[in-house]
């Protein structure tokens, strides 16, 4: 799905590993493959954990190092509230003060959570456009956002009125963007919830329309319900 570096037209076939919503597992027995099986890229769309907790970072790790790929791509969500430390810092204070020594040892205000990351060699995105050159030769450019619109006070999200500015802008004369990495889905594509509401971001809808030229491939999760994959043309 990638090209070579800049100059060559040659395209070099490129295995991604998709997955989200994993909330603190520390094995998939049958949904994430062996270790004999490679891919280039593996990429984790969010909600590794469902408290934000110390032990469910570590059984998550656990979880994509037992994936056989040499880049490791992880982005952040809601259920990581301690990564998102503004939030974290109003659930901390909103805490009676018997609590908050319990509250830092179970979270540790995120800190050591990026330090485990960091020393698995797993990357994590926070918003942005990152480019990897792989190890099968191909220069990959990838957009993360882990934004989603909501009415709640957990972390990465903002409010559905306002809108959020995702920047997948193709048009700047530099390597367009390949993969989009967001938390949430855009509006109409793979995002009707139980109760038959569409929940996908109006804004990312908008932002990936208008980008040209478009991405190869856009990866999230957050909607149980809208799991799998899709062809759009």
């Amino acid at each position: 799905m990638t090209e070579n570096p800049p100059n060559s037209t040659a395209k070099i076939k490129t295995r991604f590993l998709i997955c989200s919503n994993t909330h603190g597992i520390d094995c998939l027995p049958g949904l994430i493959p062996s270790a004999k099986q490679h891919a280039d890229v593996a990429i984790h769309c969010g909600d590794l954990t469902t408290q934000s907790q110390l032990l469910e970072y570590k059984a998550s790790i656990r979880l994509l190092q037992s994936i056989n790929a040499p880049l490791k791509i992880v982005i952040a969500r809601s259920h990581y509230f301690t990564m998102g430390i503004p939030v974290f810092h109003k659930k901390f204070a909103e805490a009676q003060p018997i609590e908050r020594e319990l509250i830092e040892q179970a979270f540790d205000h995120g800190r050591e959570a990026r330090r485990l990351f960091e020393y698995s060699g797993i990357t994590f995105l926070n918003e942005g456009v990152y480019s990897f050159h792989l190890q099968n030769g191909a220069l990959l450019t990838v957009y993360a956002s882990p934004y989603t619109p909501s009415l709640g006070d957990w972390g990465f999200q903002y409010h559905p009125d306002n809108g959020h500015d995702f920047m997948i802008d193709n048009s700047s004369g530099t390597k367009p963007v390949d993969v989009v990495i967001a938390h949430g889905p855009p509006r109409g594509i793979m995002d009707y919830t139980n109760s038959a509401e569409r929940e996908g971001s109006v804004s990312l809808f908008r932002a990936l329309a208008r980008s040209r030229p478009r991405p190869r491939m856009h990866c999230f999760g957050h909607i149980h319900e809208g799991w799998g994959a899709k062809l759009v043309t």
